[in-house]
């Protein structure tokens, strides 16, 4: 039972209750002079006006001055005054006299004497009396009673609590409103369950989408008459639906009434807009409040800022509210100040509260340091989490000790839940396994989540497929129409593929497009490729740059490219340069392959034989 020392609350309980047709005002001149004119009809005997006279007192806390008006008022039959005689005495300590005049307003037909009877039941334990005497409340239309009633049926499980729940917030009773709203949303999760008659449901609309716009009608209903959760729930619905301006209305409405969550969403909504300052102005309010969410972004706001010192602080807030967050965020924290001891310390806090991030950013900060078999059951606890990182992870991991067959299913398991370089590693297995057709499904994934290997391999897998051509002469005109594979490798070249770049090179040079070819050899050398180098040498030499053809083939040659090498003794017996020739033709030799040895050991040999005549 609430303390009925509150007057807000007696109000809102329905205990305190003016007879009908008389409305309370907040006009002090205008309620003294009609506390005037009801004193004196009190005096001269007027039932109604001892009613009303009491209520006021009562209402005002001048419980002396009202228990002889109720008193008289119920003597002459007023229920309304037994109702209040009742809220008066359970005010001055004495529940069972209260209930004692409840009940006999509640016999006389008062809805509200009937409810707080049944409140009263109900705190001592007597749930048949109390379901008896709030049924009889709510039947005449009560909403609290109503309310009250739906509560007590909920408590024990019964399903003829919902029609009751939703008669109360029809009849305006913003916390039941507010609890069919979290009723129906449940429902909608998860597409089963009952709240109660629903007449002029839309059969052809989903049930789901039935009940999620039926909640957020009544999250309206609630929020519109002060409920401030309702309002927070309002406001999450709108930004999901992206009506941003709306959501941060409602935020700021149940973030005023104190509710911690609301300024926490509310600031993210401020920042996410570039209001910064603002954000930070709530989200400094919902931490106050021990919303640990609001402290972590606190703490990230100052960690930006280079704020270390005031960022600990608010992710050890959010520590202290509950928020495992708070440990993660400050072992990142203490990373980045290679504080690795530390560190390890937070991730481990927050890892045994069943922070999933943390458990893998633990097993690889002890990967790191050497320590495998640490690692590995937090991979494994993270990976079961649920964390997709986690269970890539651990497939490095069994590879590394050739474990193949294991690593293979934890790259599954990250593949089938979306992990980019997971998908492209199972590709790679099930192509050495001769499985192409699974190998493609995977690699296409891999390669469309953004894997620039992913798409070379996938392009390679689709060039071996295509009818085989005649050889033909680099440069030389082939098809013009791009295939999928070039497609493909264009993709991975533009992310900085090398063998990619220098096979859109060769394609494009086998259409003629020898500026094109060029670009591509080009960006594949500068970046490293010996192969790029040497073809871009090749397409140099062709349009009549060997001075600069032979800067390329150096290049080359000096990365281990044989073929490079002995173009470059060619171009030095070609200039009577015979032993920077034989030089390059010995270096041919050794970088072979066989083809290309033997021709630079001929060459190698009849330069010696010239130098020597």
């Amino acid at each position: 039972m609430n303390v009925m020392g509150d007057k807000a609350t007696l109000f809102e309980t329905g205990r305190f209750v003016q007879p009908s047709g008389e409305e309370p005002t907040r006009d002090e001149a205008a309620e003294a002079a009609e506390e005037a004119r009801r004193r004196l009809r009190a005096e001269a005997g007027d039932v109604e006006s001892m009613s009303v006279l009491g209520a006021m007192l009562l209402r005002r806390g001048d419980l002396d001055g009202a228990e002889p008006q109720l008193r008289a008022a119920t003597a002459a039959g007023d229920r309304a005054a037994a109702n209040n005689l009742g809220v008066l005495l359970h005010q001055r300590g004495y529940p069972e006299e209260a209930a004692g005049w409840w009940r006999i307003a509640a016999v006389a037909g008062s809805a509200a004497a009937a409810h707080a009877l049944g409140r009263h039941h109900r705190e001592r334990g007597d749930e048949p009396a109390a379901e008896y005497w709030l049924c009889q409340s709510a039947e005449q239309g009560h909403a609290l009673g109503a309310y009250a009633l739906a509560d007590l049926l909920e408590h024990r499980g019964d399903a003829d609590a919902a029609p009751w729940m939703r008669a109360a917030a029809e009849r305006g009773h913003r916390e039941a409103a507010y609890r069919l709203a979290r009723a129906l949303d449940r429902r909608a999760a998860v597409g089963e369950g009952e709240i109660g008659p629903d007449p002029g449901v839309d059969t052809e609309t989903p049930a789901g989408a039935q009940d999620a716009d039926e909640a957020e009608q009544w999250y309206r209903q609630a929020a519109a008459r002060g409920h401030r959760r309702a309002a927070l729930h309002l406001g999450a619905i709108l930004e999901k639906r992206g009506e941003l301006k709306e959501a941060g209305r409602w935020y700021l409405t149940s973030a005023r009434d104190g509710e911690a969550r609301a300024a926490c969403a509310l600031g993210f909504l401020l920042r996410d807009a570039g209001d910064t300052e603002s954000a930070a102005v709530w989200w400094l309010r919902a931490a106050q409040d021990g919303d640990g969410n609001a402290a972590n972004a606190l703490g990230a706001l100052h960690a930006e800022r280079g704020e270390t010192q005031t960022a600990e602080r608010w992710y050890r807030a959010a520590m202290d509210a509950g928020d495992d967050n708070g440990a993660y965020n400050l072992a990142l924290l203490c990373v980045e100040q290679g504080r690795t001891a530390q560190a390890e310390q937070w991730y481990r806090r927050a890892a045994y509260a069943g922070h999933r991030e943390a458990a893998n950013a633990l097993a690889i900060l002890l990967l790191q340091v050497g320590d495998t078999s640490g690692a590995e059951p937090w991979f494994s606890k993270a990976a079961e989490a649920g964390s997709v990182d986690a269970a890539f992870n651990l497939g490095i991991l069994y590879a590394g000790r050739g474990e193949d067959r294991v690593a293979l299913q934890c790259y599954e398991r990250a593949a089938a839940a979306g992990h980019t370089e997971a998908a492209l590693q199972v590709g790679i297995a099930r192509l050495r396994e001769g499985d192409e057709a699974a190998a493609e499904r995977h690699l296409r994934c891999a390669a469309g989540g953004g894997s620039a290997e992913a798409a070379y391999r996938l392009a390679a897998v689709l060039d071996a497929r295509r009818p085989a051509v005649s050889e033909h002469e680099l440069g030389e005109s082939s098809l013009n129409v791009k295939t999928e594979c070039e497609e493909w490798y264009e993709r991975a070249a533009s992310q900085g593929h090398r063998r990619a770049q220098v096979r859109v090179g060769m394609l494009a040079a086998a259409r003629g497009d020898v500026v094109e070819a060029a670009r591509w050899y080009r960006a594949a050398a500068e970046a490293g490729s010996r192969n790029g180098a040497f073809n871009l040498g090749l397409l140099l030499a062709r349009e009549g740059s060997e001075p600069e053809a032979a800067v390329w083939w150096e290049r080359a040659a000096d990365a281990g490219h044989g073929r490079a090498a002995l173009r470059l003794a060619l171009v030095y017996a070609r200039r009577g340069e015979l032993a920077e020739g034989q030089r390059w033709a010995d270096r041919a030799v050794a970088l072979g392959p066989a083809e290309v040895s033997e021709r630079a050991g001929r060459l190698r040999d009849a330069l010696h034989e010239e130098l020597s005549a």
